[in-house]
This record gives structure tokens, C-alpha cells and sequence, in this order.
């Protein structure tokens, strides 16, 4: 897998401007601290995944072979679906995907994962 900026540092994570440990909220949106909001008819039907955020990870395009880096900003299952919510490092674009597109790196300024 390729990894465009790979030798490139890592920033530091950010220390607002995501959503850890609940649901995110339209208010959350308005407030640019969350990247989706699960809901059905009025209501907030996401659940927090259980996983660390904000932290370091490559998003993977499995058909292209080519990895994003990006930093998690938010994680929720809502309709039986993982989703994490991202920033892409770079190019500061938001984006949502499935956790399975998801290569996980932790906290700690990170090294990237074996080709």
C-alpha cells in the first residue's frame, strides 16, 4: 500500500474540535467539532465506538492500494455500521468511512504501517 507524505511528521492531536465518548449532536456540527451526525427522524440513534479520539490513522483505499493519512475525530456504530469520522492531513478535508477502512495508529506520533 502506498502512503503519499509517509516521511513527512505527524502533527500533534488536536485538543478540540472532535467528539469522544458520545454521540455527536447537529450542535456538535455547528460547532465544527464533529463530522457526521447519526440520526433518524429527529432522533440520535449513533453509539461511540469504543476506541481512543482523536488519534492517528490511515484511511485505505483497498482498491486503489493508496492510504490517506488522517487523523480520527470521531467514531460511532449506528445502523449496525462503524463509522469513523476524519480529517485528512494535507489537505484538511473531512470525510467519513467505515471502520474496516481504518488502519488504527494510536496516540503516539506515528510510524507507518509495512507496505
Amino acid at each position: 500500500m502506498s502512503v503519499p507524505d509517509s516521511s513527512r511528521p505527524w502533527p500533534a492531536l488536536p485538543t478540540h474540535g472532535f467528539v469522544t465518548g458520545r454521540a455527536a449532536t447537529q450542535q456538535d456540527m455547528a460547532d465544527g467539532d464533529a463530522v457526521f451526525v447519526a440520526e433518524v427522524a429527529g432522533q440520535i440513534v449513533g453509539e461511540p465506538l469504543d476506541i481512543t479520539v482523536p488519534q492517528y490513522a490511515i484511511h485505505i483505499d483497498h482498491e486503489a492500494g493508496v492510504g490517506k493519512r488522517v487523523i480520527v475525530l470521531q467514531a460511532e456504530r449506528a445502523g449496525g455500521i462503524d463509522m469513523i469520522g476524519y480529517v485528512e492531513l494535507g489537505t484538511n478535508t473531512y470525510g467519513v468511512g467505515t471502520a474496516a477502512e481504518f488502519e488504527l495508529l494510536g496516540t503516539a506520533p506515528a510510524t507507518e504501517p509495512a507496505s
